[in-house]
């Protein structure tokens, strides 16, 4: 099965295709472009045996100092072309677990980023990835005075059995009593993240986590099949046999399920793995999948710059101790750069695009690169015979079917 493409690198009955709204990055502020600012904090409770992103489970961590190095990396980032005349549209704090970090510090990072930018609004959304086992009323009641505007609770399950499959550190009871602490603090902004296809989980677990998710009446669910990455705990177990995943025909179910449930209870499918009640689609990861420009701080942060065209991107130091020495010695982490190709970054475009229930206009791609999409990628014609993309109106779109095989459509244009 091929419903999951994870876009974080920070990733729904019948489709909404209505269009939705542009990524704000795309649109301009005063003049100036505006982009998404994406801070990583890499530090764990604990590490989860099928997280592949850059975290690392620590007893102690270097929170002042690793702040510092955040504004550090900033304040240089400000100097450079691709962002000094920019405005932020967007904040989303990734990790790791950046619950783990203290209000303070978190208002310490986003009040530089005040002073270094110009905001595209003054209500700006500000994401806080959150575990529920690091965060009680008044740690929440600090983030919501620093600023933050919209909590990321990983949740992932209800059900003890695959909370513990998942090395989750919180309980069920702690994540629901997380979330209560969280609307009392004043946020009218959460989302939920889910896992579907755990091992040993049967689509009638799923429906129960489902309920009470909706019970918990959030704004946004993301809700992600289980994928065994290379690297991680998992993928080793797999391997070896100690793990045996969820047959396919049962995570299509689960899928499937997901879609029509969310969308009858008021949730729009706005992307392959994402649900929003109206006007509530994360607008940082829109940006991402608009192809929008980001600019990631933070050990193993991945940043994207649209000028000059057609493009480029580079990668920080993964390692915290070496992005803290580096940022120390030279105001950046720069490990790795790339500067795209026409043709990297129209298939960028477009596979990104198509991510989003309502796919993309042909008449942006047009504007974006100067040529008509069909001519740029002549297969269409095929993927449409074979049923995985249609054109509606001057909208190109994933099918139902496509929705299925995403990350096989997804590679014909890379």
């Amino acid at each position: 099965m091929t419903v999951i493409f994870d876009a974080r690198q920070r990733l729904r009955g019948g489709v909404n295709r209505a269009p939705i709204a542009p990524a704000p990055a795309g649109a301009h502020h005063a003049g100036v472009a505006s982009f998404s600012l994406y801070l990583h904090i890499p530090y764990c409770d604990s590490k989860c045996p099928y997280c592949d992103f850059n975290s690392y489970a620590v007893k102690r961590w270097p929170e002042p100092e690793y702040a510092a190095a955040l504004i550090a990396e900033m304040r240089a980032a400000a100097a450079r072309p691709e962002w000094g005349d920019g405005a932020i549209a967007t904040i989303f704090f990734g990790g790791g677990t950046p619950s783990l970090f203290a209000p303070e510090t978190i208002g310490a990072v986003l009040d530089a980023a005040r002073e270094l930018w110009p905001w595209t609004a003054a209500d700006l959304e500000i994401t806080l990835e959150c575990n529920p086992g690091t965060v009680d009323a008044e740690k929440l009641g600090g983030f919501r005075a620093a600023g933050v505007t919209r909590i990321s609770f990983g949740v992932q399950s209800f059900h003890p059995a695959h909370l513990a499959r998942l090395g989750r550190i919180h309980s069920a009871a702690q994540a629901i009593d997380a979330i209560g602490a969280a609307r009392a603090a004043g946020f009218d902004n959460l989302s939920f993240d889910l896992i579907f296809a755990v091992p040993g989980q049967t689509p009638e677990d799923w429906e129960a986590d489902l309920a009470t998710a909706l019970a918990l009446a959030p704004e946004h669910i993301s809700a992600y099949n289980l994928t065994f990455e290379e690297g991680t705990a998992f993928h080793a177990q797999r391997r070896s046999g100690a793990i045996t995943p969820v047959h396919e025909e049962a995570e299509v179910a689960m899928f499937t399920r997901t879609r029509s449930v969310l969308a009858a209870a008021g949730y729009a499918p706005y992307e392959i793995s994402n649900f929003a009640r109206p006007g509530r689609a994360c607008a940082h990861n829109l940006n991402y999948w608009r192809a929008g420009a980001y600019l990631g701080v933070g050990a193993g942060a991945h940043s994207y710059a649209a000028r000059p065209a057609p493009g480029g991107r580079w990668a920080n130091e993964k390692s915290p101790s070496r992005y803290l020495e580096r940022v120390g010695a030279e105001g950046h982490a720069r490990a790795s750069e790339e500067h795209l190709t026409v043709e990297q970054a129209r298939g960028e475009f477009v596979f990104l695009n198509l991510r989003c229930s309502d796919g993309f206009a042909a008449a942006d791609f047009t504007a974006r690169f100067g040529l008509d999409v069909a001519a740029a990628f002549p297969h269409l014609a095929a993927l449409t015979r074979d049923g995985v993309i249609e054109r509606a109106a001057d909208r190109w779109q994933l099918t139902e079917r496509g929705l299925l095989h995403a990350d096989s459509v997804f590679a014909t244009f890379l």
